[in-house]
């Protein structure tokens, strides 16, 4: 991978507080195992909007994933349904959604951005329902593109055709919108109207707040993802794991809670869940993994952050998803400056 594209990769915003705390938020938990419980195996698998998973976990959208390898979304899509979970495909790709959802036979779930006229959003989803996917994802914490000095001190912008695949003949469209600096006049009243139109499942991705979940929720939405795009956004945002115990306690079970942000580890996965979310949402390990090996590297990966996570689970004294809880974990002691 060049350094432009690691930069990418490996950047957030501003001074990147975000991207760091989404790490350490996770390092403040320590688990509080219980030995001989008599547990020989674990039961790791889920649903999430009626898809099944073999364990909880999905992947993030990755925008401009051809820098990363060559076929991109693709390879994750093959990966994934190998894997048993499923992927969230960028609406920002080198990659016609139609292209990625013929990579494989696995389910997938469509990412669109939350700007534009309402009617262009439907007519994306349409699309999507049409290619086969089986759910929807909203980013709504993206008006804009965030203010990534990693890249301006590098003078790089990724290239207009490795964000534009889904629009055809007007392929600067996506990559200006996303770094024209000009908002979205979109409103929680124009997602609830857009959902009243949708028939597929919509998760909500980048709510960091008890307010924006009560939105969501009152807007008719069938998930949310507690997200801070990585800390590539609004630099000095809370740690997503820190927002998650508020988001969760909000939405009062009625809708499923995912956590991304920062997960590198099968005992990542373990506290999140401990904390209350149902699902992970990984990216930059996802990208990672891609830029290694292709759906290879991608499906590595997933495996052995699966097996982790299933190896953390046992050792904790814990045989189902039901029995993680915050019973779980304690928070480290302070250690200071």
């Amino acid at each position: 991978m060049d350094a432009d594209t690691w930069a990418l990769l490996d950047g957030g915003a501003g001074a990147e507080q975000s991207l760091r705390d989404n790490l350490a938020a996770l390092q403040r938990w320590s688990f509080r195992p219980r030995n001989l419980a008599g547990i020989t195996e674990t039961r790791t698998a889920t649903t999430f909007l009626g898809l099944d998973l073999a364990f909880p976990v999905i992947t993030a959208p990755i925008g401009g994933d051809g820098l990363f390898h060559a076929r991109g979304q693709c390879e994750i899509a093959a990966a994934t349904a190998k894997a048993g979970i499923v992927p969230v495909v960028s609406e920002a790709s080198r990659f016609p959604l139609e292209t990625v959802a013929a990579a494989s036979d696995g389910p997938k779930i469509m990412q669109l951005h939350a700007w534009g006229e309402p009617e262009e959003f439907l007519g994306f989803a349409k699309r999507a329902g049409k290619a086969g996917y089986s759910a929807l994802c909203v980013t709504v914490d993206c008006p804009t593109l965030g203010w990534r000095e990693r890249l301006m001190v590098r003078r790089f912008a990724v290239p207009d055709e490795e964000w534009s695949g889904n629009y055809g003949d007007i392929g600067a469209t996506a990559a200006t919108r996303l770094v024209a600096g000009t908002g979205s006049d979109w409103t929680w009243e124009t997602l609830a109207a857009v959902r009243r139109q949708l028939e597929l499942p919509l998760l909500v991705k980048g709510i960091l707040t008890a307010e924006d979940a009560e939105q969501a929720v009152a807007a008719g939405v069938d998930a949310i993802s507690v997200s801070n795009h990585g800390g590539r956004q609004l630099d000095c945002v809370p740690a997503t794991l820190d927002q998650l115990p508020e988001v969760v306690a909000a939405v009062g079970g009625r809708i499923p809670v995912v956590l991304d942000g920062g997960i590198r580890r099968g005992a990542d996965v373990l506290k999140a869940l401990a904390l209350g979310a149902d699902v992970v949402m990984v990216g930059r390990l996802t990208a990672m993994a891609l830029a290694a090996g292709g759906a290879t590297g991608v499906y590595t990966a997933l495996t052995l952050l699966r097996e982790e996570f299933e190896r953390s689970m046992l050792l904790a004294g814990r045989r189902t998803l039901d029995e993680l809880d915050r019973s779980l974990l304690q928070q480290r002691p302070a250690t200071g400056d």
